[in-house]
């Protein structure tokens, strides 16, 4: 409400393009606005509405951009589900890999977090697909605001503690429908009890690397239970209702922010 000082922990990829929209109207009200990013950022960039801080990574350029364009391929293959699923973790571990080694980077640049500290910032305004913004959070007090579409296996749903019944919410990737068949609910529930396991796999580095960094063993659900508010890119046109809780905003909207008119 009031003008402030916003520290930003963006996303890589098509993430951004929606956050920045935000970040150029928070800057027309009045708030400062830091972006901090790594040095091999693809889509990133500067802008006159806020300052972006880079810092290395021991990454190339190349390697964010193959990950993108594979995660982008996957989902728009027609494969069964099973391969589907197969794939998508198989890209989701490398990319939670990349995401993690660029977090520790941010996390042990003492130039940094030294700058965080001093600074003082009100808000953090970042994507927790990657908890790298909510650990620095978390380390100095600071009170978080997320800005997302979903997280695999639910895990903003859980960390928000919005109920989560798989015979009623169509896990990710399954197609599935909120009218589902008895058969479509066992591969619901299937999929759900497979979804600890999964995910667990996918987000330990950067469990661990979040136990190293608070200094006390955390799990991704409970790093990210202390987000003060979701602000998240759907709507119940597009996707099938479920429970949420109330600091759960829904701005599907600002996905359509940049618009293009149909040629003829």
């Amino acid at each position: 409400a009031a003008a402030g000082k916003v520290l930003v922990i963006p996303m890589e990829g098509s993430h951004w393009l929606s956050m920045k929209e935000v970040l150029i109207e928070l800057s027309k009200r009045g708030h400062e606005i830091i972006v901090m990013a790594p040095e091999m950022k693809t889509i990133v960039d500067s802008s006159e509405w806020y300052t972006l801080k880079t810092y290395p990574v021991p990454l190339k350029e190349e390697e964010m951009e193959d990950l993108l364009h594979s995660l982008t391929a996957n989902s728009f293959n027609d494969q069964p589900f099973i391969y589907r699923f197969l794939n998508i973790w198989d890209i989701f571990k490398k990319s939670s890999a990349v995401f993690e080694v660029a977090c520790s980077s941010l996390l042990h640049n003492k130039e940094m977090m030294k700058f965080i500290e001093e600074s003082k910032f009100d808000v953090m305004f970042t994507d927790p697909v990657t908890p790298c913004g909510q650990i620095i959070a978390l380390h100095f007090s600071i009170p978080s605001a997320f800005f997302l579409r979903a997280i695999p296996c639910a895990i903003d749903t859980h960390a928000a503690q919005s109920p989560d019944p798989p015979s009623y919410v169509p896990r990710m990737f399954s197609l599935n429908t909120d009218h589902m068949t008895f058969p479509q609910r066992v591969e619901n529930v299937l999929i759900a009890i497979s979804e600890a396991f999964t995910c667990r796999i996918i987000f330990s580095p950067f469990e661990r690397l979040a136990s190293d960094f608070l200094q006390k063993p955390i799990t991704v659900t409970e790093l990210l239970s202390h987000g003060s508010i979701w602000l998240k890119r759907l709507d119940f046109v597009f996707d099938y209702p479920t429970p949420v809780m109330p600091n759960m905003i829904f701005i599907g909207g600002i996905n359509c922010a940049r618009k293009k008119p149909l040629s003829q």
